[in-house]
């Protein structure tokens, strides 16, 4: 977009200073980014145009991430921590009152204080990931109490029983004439799926608890000060009721495999035990606070639960004829299945080892 209509859209927001310039910020996949440059001593801001194709419901999504927002704040306020516009979001209302614009197009938008002298890291060693660990799990106890009730801005993002009946439907279907070269991992996740599919039984039954999670526990997703401490999470979009293993094991599927998740080298795939003892680590010493017995002693199967998870959406896809995720090549959603499940594989042949370790960190 031209720089004169996003100042237009700019000013409609609540802002100080005066607008020097509005430039590309970031790498993101989902929302436009920008960063809003101003005159003299006043804040700098981040524009975002969010994507409403994935986010839905914009008022729903902006609920929850200023209820997040405003119950951090007052518990950083209460425990008397200094710099505090620099460890939490702060979103700029318009004149209506909304922490959201739509303009004349359709399109929405928002704008937050940018936070100065800030950086992230998209490096996954033993390092960051025992930060990350600390962080997310801080995340997660900071909104333990949070009274205000949030939705789900994407439904069903980490249901696993509603992925498997998505891949059965796909299979059942065959819309693109693929099953038959694929029916043996077909038939290999559907002899897990029963095991695969527990946390919705334990959510039913009351024995597992929905937490505020984060559901999109990347590095690349927290900010670091200047000394490398980490200052807050963001990206706040996914921040929605869910069970902990989706920020315990989703971190864990990407961070913890030796090559990307579509990397066609089989061979290489592995699982990295010094990640996963470094993110687990960190986790646990700032979540033991309020995990239950049940959700620690589940943590390793979290671990399998994610590859299986993406294994499943990924196959679904390729029978489907590649119609939800981006491809380069014919076959890329079948290289990604099979990267996955022998991700799976990997994590599955180490569970009573996962459990020692889980087990060490208490």
């Amino acid at each position: 977009m031209e720089e004169k209509e996003l100042k237009t859209i700019v000013e409609w927001f609540a802002m100080e200073g005066t607008i020097v310039s509005i430039r590309p910020l970031g790498n993101g996949l989902i929302n436009d980014t920008y960063l809003v440059t101003t005159a003299g001593e006043h804040n700098d801001y981040v524009l975002q145009r969010i994507n409403d194709s994935i986010f839905t419901d914009v008022d729903l999504l902006q609920h929850n991430v200023e209820a997040v927002t405003k119950h951090i704040r007052a518990k950083l306020e209460a425990a008397g921590e200094q710099d505090i516009d620099r460890k939490v979001l702060t979103f700029v209302p318009t004149s209506q009152g909304k922490t959201y614009f739509r303009d004349g197009t359709g399109r929405y938008w928002r704008l937050s204080v940018f936070i100065p002298r800030a950086k992230t890291f998209e490096t996954v060693n033993p390092e960051y990931s025992y930060y990350a660990g600390k962080a997310f799990g801080n995340f997660e106890a900071m909104l333990v109490d949070i009274p205000e009730q949030l939705g789900e801005t994407i439904p069903d993002f980490h249901n696993m029983e509603l992925r498997a009946n998505q891949l059965r439907e796909a299979v059942a279907k065959n819309a693109a004439g693929r099953l038959a070269e694929v029916q043996d991992i077909v038939d290999e996740l559907e002899s897990h799926a029963y095991e695969m599919c527990k946390a919705e039984r334990m959510g039913r039954e009351g024995i597992l608890p929905k937490r505020i999670c984060h559901c999109d526990t990347k590095v690349n997703n927290m900010m670091f000060d200047e000394d490398g401490k980490v200052l807050c999470v963001i990206d706040l979009d996914t921040v929605m009721p869910s069970f902990v293993f989706s920020d315990y094991g989703d971190f864990l599927r990407t961070g913890a495999n030796f090559v990307a998740e579509d990397s066609p080298e089989l061979e290489k795939v592995g699982f990295r035990e010094d990640i996963f003892e470094a993110f687990t680590k960190g986790y646990i010493e700032s979540a033991k606070s309020f995990l239950t017995p049940v959700e620690i002693a589940h943590l390793p199967y979290a671990v399998a639960l994610f590859p299986y998870m993406q294994c499943v959406r990924f196959l679904t896809d390729y029978i489907n004829g590649d119609t939800y995720y981006k491809i380069k090549y014919p076959e890329h959603n079948l290289v990604r299945t099979r990267n996955q499940l022998q991700l799976f594989r990997c994590v599955l042949g180490k569970q009573e080892e996962l459990k020692r370790f889980v087990e060490s960190c208490l």
